[in-house]
């Protein structure tokens, strides 16, 4: 019992670790929420002028709704991947890498803390993009599900994490690029998940790699729950949370033994040194 208190408290120190480093980075967390707000407004913009576009009658209001909730799980993903990777990248900066990995804890203990902040951070940076995005169009929420919502936003945030635990090995093996080498994982997760459009339009060979993507499932539930009104424990969302959770299962646990294998590998080629 000790020793589960001791890796709880243990997990809530990086968490916190990892908030005061976002204070600290203040100017850099207000430039990507801007960033990705103006990302947000640009897609979004596409769906107001289509109809101008394609001189064609179409729902604006719903393609807006549509692009939206992409643009909106887009930044959810890339913040919550980037809370994950950046935990290597910025010990890197501060020197202090060396120290934590000697830290008498769990490396799963570790990560936990860093995964969780990541989640809320993920989950502050996207209510605040939603809110201010929305201020700009007159959309008809009335009959969205918010429950249905912030549901499949927090069971898909497990295997975003697992996903992001796997990319953290990049910037631990590769000192000078390997923070940027994640981006192509998000990048695939873009292509494939089905964020600006149906995965039914992509190629067939590329479908299959859709049913593996947790984003993809993210994205169905959410568009279910918030344009067509469907309640947690309706068939249409059990069918987009059972992959869910089964992607949570395997990857969490994949990713902290694949991140073992790499920490293993970095200590013993010294690749944990902060320049170079």
């Amino acid at each position: 019992m000790s020793s589960l208190l001791h890796q709880g408290r243990a997990s809530y120190a990086f968490f916190e670790r990892n908030w005061n480093l976002t204070r600290r980075y203040l100017a850099w967390e207000i430039v990507w929420l801007v960033y990705n707000i103006v990302n947000a407004l640009s897609v979004t913009y596409i769906g107001k002028a289509a109809q101008t576009i394609t001189n064609t009658k179409i729902d604006t209001q719903y393609l807006i709704l549509y692009l939206m909730i992409g643009t909106a799980v887009w930044s959810y993903l890339s913040v919550t991947f980037e809370g994950v990777t950046d935990l290597i990248t910025i010990e890197r900066w501060e020197g202090t890498i060396e120290h934590t990995f000697m830290a008498p804890i769990s490396r799963f203990t570790h990560l936990l803390g860093s995964c969780w902040y990541a989640i809320a951070h993920g989950m502050l940076f996207t209510f605040l993009q939603l809110i201010i995005v929305s201020l700009f169009f007159h959309l008809d929420l009335s009959h969205a599900n918010y429950l249905t919502a912030v549901f499949m936003l927090l069971i898909g945030s497990i295997s975003f994490v697992g996903f992001g635990i796997g990319a953290a090995v990049l910037p631990l093996l590769f000192t000078e690029r390997g923070s940027q080498m994640s981006y192509i994982v998000r990048a695939i997760l873009l292509l494939v998940s089905g964020v600006y459009y149906p995965i039914t339009v992509l190629p067939g060979w590329m479908q299959p790699l859709a049913k593996v993507s947790p984003a993809t499932y993210v994205l169905q539930g959410l568009r279910a729950g918030l344009l067509k009104n469907q309640v947690v424990w309706s068939g249409e969302i059990w069918s987009y949370t059972w992959p869910l959770i089964v992607t949570g299962l395997v990857s969490v646990p994949l990713g902290v033994y694949i991140f073992k294998i790499a920490e293993r590998y970095a200590k013993r080629t010294g690749k944990l040194k902060r320049n170079g």
